[in-house]
């Protein structure tokens, strides 16, 4: 997959920019703060992902707009394809390809595909778990449509018994018991069939990490993951059972894939809390590349790799190791400095002044 061309109206201080890219590697360049990581974020947002700054859309539209705009042409499998899409300040936004409508934005990961390294990426290991809940669900979600609908649908379960046990206001009426079997039904069909596909997801991926963190750090310490998700054991039916005068008093779900957690473990210690800086961000690398490979193997078809200035947080010594992991995919890189390490060749070079993108 290639993305030949993109197109950014009124997008944050991008009013209109006009780019093609480079089909192996193009080089971003520009001072901070004039819109490096803007242009990143706007390839990213290509996937159907949310961004990977947080951003909400509203801050996504430049000031004084009611929307944004962002288009892009995609070379697959020698078909061309048009990706268009409208962000609302206010109201709906809306996505296309080839000029059909979109239903959930989360779809447009049938089309593009990307893994975006950035140098805040050290919350992957240093963060809360809902950051790397957040990173198992993002993948399975972008190369797997059941996935994706199971997702928002255990999102919609968990929403409405919250309010539930909310309006129960701590007392466990006969009213509360019968509406409260029945999503907890639901909350275990589809709360179990995530644990499933994060756990088979966890299982086929730490080999890739741990392949991969040996290669960038340089060291043959053990890496492995695993799920922390107690409630798999004993059956989410027997944990909302246990769990349920504390949820009814707290007026709130306790147990779930919601309180999920991936632990990733150096030297059979927590890297959370028993690793360096360097280690942690080694890891962190690791991971994305971990991702990137597991999405293109299962979809034979290679990911756009982004790198948000990720150069500039690392030694020579990793920053070499990393290029040398790097894929054999189409890659936009961002540099404040205009420096690469060596072994990467940019095809075109482009350079940010103020929102403004020309070629050098």
């Amino acid at each position: 997959m290639i993305v030949t061309h993109l197109w950014l109206t009124s997008f944050r201080n991008h009013l209109t920019t006009d780019i093609e890219f480079d089909n192996k590697v193009t080089l971003v360049i520009g001072l901070n703060g004039h819109g490096k990581t803007n242009l990143v974020e706007g390839l990213f947002l290509l996937s159907g992902a949310r961004s990977f700054r947080g951003a909400k859309v509203d801050a996504l539209v430049a000031n004084g707009e009611s929307s944004a705009y962002i288009r892009a042409q995609v070379e697959q499998g020698g078909r061309s394809t048009l990706v268009e899409i409208e962000l609302a300040a206010s109201g709906r936004s809306r996505a296309q390809v080839n000029k059909q409508r979109v239903q959930k934005f989360r779809d447009l990961g049938d089309t593009v595909r990307a893994v975006v390294f950035s140098p805040d990426d050290l919350a992957l290991i240093k963060g809360p778990p809902s950051i790397r809940r957040s990173l198992l669900d993002d993948v399975l979600a972008s190369i797997n449509p059941e996935f994706r609908a199971i997702r928002v649908d255990f999102d919609r379960i968990l929403r409405q018994r919250n309010n539930l046990l909310k309006q129960g206001r701590g007392r466990f009426t006969p009213e509360l018991e019968t509406s409260l079997s029945v999503w907890n039904q639901q909350l275990i069909d589809v709360g179990t069939r995530i644990g499933d596909y994060r756990a088979e997801f966890v299982e086929n991926i730490a080999p890739i990490v741990a392949d991969f963190y040996g290669r960038v750090a340089g060291t043959n310490d053990e890496v492995s993951l695993k799920l922390d998700a107690d409630w798999r054991e004993a059956g989410l039916k027997t944990c909302l059972l246990e769990a349920q005068d504390e949820e009814v008093r707290r007026g709130m779900t306790l147990v779930g894939p919601h309180r999920d957690d991936l632990v990733v473990l150096l030297s059979s210690l927590h890297s959370r809390t028993h690793s360096s800086q360097g280690e942690q961000r080694s890891l962190a690398l690791a991971l994305r590349l971990a991702t990137h490979t597991y999405i293109s193997e299962v979809c034979r078809d290679d990911a756009l790799v982004l790198l948000d200035d990720v150069f500039s947080e690392l030694d020579e010594g990793r920053a070499r190791r990393l290029v040398e992991c790097l894929p054999n995919a189409q890659i936009v890189l961002t540099s404040a400095t205009g420096t690469v390490p060596e072994g990467v060749k940019p095809g075109l070079t482009l350079e940010i002044i103020e929102g403004e993108v020309n070629a050098i």
